[in-house]
């Protein structure tokens, strides 16, 4: 066993098997579905263009250049460890044609005078040998992050701020939910280069308490709802979105819609994995499940950070069962 960046104790879920191999491919089963289609890091580095500034035509930090960058990371500080490829999805095609082809219709354009990038794009890269075991769950330590050029200002120039989202966390093995809370996690990155990049991501990778988190994730396995209550945390969920400003003061923000909540009520009573008990109950681990597995169908722009608030809404849960009172979801 070995514990990674901590002075507290490994849990005994928390295994690593050192190994020397070499890269292979991650698993094509998506940690994100919704408006994506899956992609390669091989095919945006050689078929995708790479957006410029209007002002100076100089190119922004490509999805290549995040991919890698993140990449040469990960194996610089887990470099005992075997590193799969990254899984990659992508959204929203931006298309366009080179000058030569600008009077054809859209049908007669042959493939080379075609032009496309994605807007937006999700990686996620597995270290397989790094893993945890949390409800009789294999859990595998991920890298990953989210790029979508809307949030920068293309009519700059270059050093404008460049915005990105990584995260570092665990992959349920079983659904490839991504279990993501607010220490590895930066939502608002703004960088002006690749090497600023790649230094801000070495920092939230070697500051990640694994074993901690581990921890954290094995607490709700011992906390459990009943139906009543589930019932009531669905309704509230529900409720939140439509209180008066004044009132959502001092309430934990829900930033999952209906869509997701009315997955997750789905799935109480038909998901093979973390469905509820013959009595209604269900712990707090199937529901977290629950809540990441709906989550998968948010789009890219919300994925993360719902994740990370996914989190917090049933580690909120788990701490109003333990303090009687203290969460207005339950009560």
């Amino acid at each position: 066993m070995e514990y990674i960046n901590s002075s507290l104790e490994t849990p005994e879920s928390l295994i690593s098997l050192e190994t020397n191999e070499v890269q292979t491919s991650s698993t094509s089963q998506p940690f994100i579905e919704a408006n994506t289609i899956p992609s390669s890091l091989s095919e945006i580095k050689k078929s995708h263009i790479i957006p410029v500034y209007i002002k100076d035509n100089e190119t922004l930090i490509s999805h290549t250049d995040f991919i890698e960058a993140t990449m040469e990371v990960v194996n610089s500080v887990y470099i005992d460890q075997k590193v799969l490829q990254p899984t990659v999805r992508v959204s929203h095609p931006m298309k366009g044609r080179i000058p030569e082809a600008r009077n054809k219709a859209a049908n007669e354009l042959l493939d080379h005078e075609k032009t496309l990038y994605y807007e937006r794009m999700a990686f996620a890269i597995e270290v397989p040998t790094i893993q945890g075991v949390v409800g009789s769950n294999t859990l595998s330590l991920t890298i990953g992050g989210v790029k979508s050029y809307s949030l920068d200002n293309l009519y700059n120039r270059k050093g404008a701020d460049e915005h990105f989202h990584v995260f570092i966390g665990f992959q349920n093995k079983v659904c490839t939910n991504l279990k993501i809370w607010t220490d590895g996690y930066l939502g608002n990155l703004k960088v002006h280069s690749v090497g600023q990049l790649a230094a801000c991501i070495r920092t939230m990778v070697e500051n990640y308490n694994a074993g901690f988190h581990l921890q954290q994730l094995e607490q709700l396995s011992k906390y459990s709802l009943t139906e009543k209550q589930f019932a009531t945390v669905i309704g509230k969920c529900r409720m939140y979105q439509h209180l008066p400003y004044e009132l959502k003061k001092g309430i934990l923000p829900l930033l999952m819609g209906d869509t997701q909540i009315g997955m997750v009520c789905k799935d109480y009573y038909k998901d093979s994995r973390f469905n509820s008990n013959s009595d209604g109950g269900i712990d707090l681990w199937r529901l977290y499940n629950l809540f990441t597995g709906a989550n998968k169908s948010s789009y890219i722009d919300s994925f993360l950070e719902r994740s990370v608030n996914a989190y917090s809404l049933v580690e909120q849960i788990r701490f109003g069962l333990e303090h009687k009172g203290a969460c207005w979801y339950l009560n």
